[in-house]
């Protein structure tokens, strides 16, 4: 399994993004600082991003609340299976069967 850190704070990010537009070489950066260059540059690209200078993707914003509904989502569709099985067993155990619904 690959080894893993936790993230950086969002200040260590703001500070590496800041210095990378005044003009400080990703390499650099990425040399003094830990991140790689291309960690920087996802970061700089999401920065653009939040503050409205690209729309070539997803702000943060938004990729929260599209990863909070994907989540809801999932959690909806667990609930309904184990809910069309809780009705099957029910029907089974009590040997009724219930009629169908009448919007098919």
């Amino acid at each position: 399994m690959p080894r893993t850190r936790p993230p950086y704070p969002q200040k260590f990010r703001d500070q590496i993004i800041e210095l990378a537009r005044n003009g400080r070489s990703l390499s650099d950066l990425a040399e003094e600082f830990e991140p790689t260059q291309t960690t920087i540059r996802n970061w700089i690209k999401q920065a653009d991003r939040d503050e409205g200078k690209s729309a070539d993707g997803l702000s943060t914003d938004r990729r929260e609340e599209l990863r909070e509904l994907r989540k809801k989502l999932r959690q909806l569709k667990q609930e309904r299976d184990i809910l069309a099985k809780a009705t099957a067993w029910f029907a089974r155990e009590t040997g009724d069967v219930p009629p169908k619904s009448s919007d098919s």
